[in-house]
């Protein structure tokens, strides 16, 4: 009697491994997830930047709007290996969808999907983007007289001059690109650095890692690096800094365990949500 409910404990047991394994969050956190849940993002931000702003196209780096830093980079390594401006800005998306499907690939993981989680990642990612918002409010009660403070710190990545639509477009490609760079890269990078290289315990290099990772996420909106040399962007002002210090580290931690299409989808639901709230709230358009 004992053996049979030994066995029975032990194929529930069983069961409940292989749940785990296939549940929502299981299937979510795969590289094929994040490709075709950002794929629709990443082409409307191409093509809203080719019907609202094409000049954009051959404008040079130094000329960068909306902080969209990270994406310049990625401008930058494609004009390196030989593509002018207009190719290297149209074949930037070739980089993310081709990190995630080396990855996917690399891991050996399913390829199927199932589409209605889809949905649930959108409801997701916006339930994740909210403890910012509250979290930008929160930092600014001091400055309750100067609305423009807050405003500054919602649009993380944004300029009050720049029109709504040109917001929501530096919105989907700063959720895009800052997570490609400082997420999936850098954080990739330093893991490699102090776990293989220095042998420092995961613990400790995840730690260290997604510290790191956030301060240089929170600096670069302030001191820009383009053209090989660095250039000041914002004001380096405490509260804004804190804020996407603080940010970086929440981003770390969602990409640390929900991976890249969680995290990526959330950078750019805060962005749109800070620029509609930015809009209703504060007049800043």
């Amino acid at each position: 009697m004992a053996r049979k409910e030994s066995n029975k404990n032990g194929k529930e047991t069983s069961n409940a491994a292989v749940a785990a394994k296939v549940g929502y969050f299981a299937r979510t956190s795969r590289p094929i997830y994040a490709l075709m849940f950002l794929l629709p993002f990443i082409v409307l931000y191409e093509i809203l930047v080719l019907v609202v702003n094409p000049e954009l196209l051959s404008e040079p780096v130094s000329n960068v709007r909306g902080g969209v830093v990270a994406f310049v980079w990625i401008q930058n390594f494609l004009q390196y290996i030989g593509l002018d401006a207009k190719n290297s800005w149209l074949c930037a998306p070739l980089v993310i969808i081709g990190i995630l499907l080396i990855l996917q690939v690399t891991a050996r993981q399913n390829w199927k999907i199932m589409w209605s989680d889809f949905a649930v990642m959108a409801i997701e990612c916006i339930v994740i983007s909210v403890p910012l918002i509250v979290l930008a409010m929160v930092l600014n009660r001091p400055a309750q007289q100067q609305p423009h403070q807050v405003a500054c710190l919602l649009a993380a990545a944004k300029f009050s001059h720049h029109s709504f639509l040109m917001d929501i477009i530096t919105g989907i490609g700063a959720g895009l690109y800052e997570e490609l760079v400082f997420r999936l890269i850098l954080i990739g990078l330093l893991m490699l650095f102090f776990e293989t290289i220095l042998g420092i315990n995961k613990t400790k290099a995840i730690f260290l890692a997604i510290v790191i990772s956030a301060v240089l996420f929170s600096l670069h909106h302030h001191f820009v690096f383009l053209n090989g040399r660095f250039a000041r962007a914002e004001t380096l002002t405490m509260a804004p800094f804190i804020f996407r210090t603080a940010a970086g580290v929440y981003f770390a931690a969602i990409f640390a365990t929900r991976g890249f299409g969680i995290v990526a989808g959330s950078h750019i639901f805060y962005d749109i949500i800070a620029t509609i709230l930015n809009v209703l709230l504060f007049n800043q358009n």
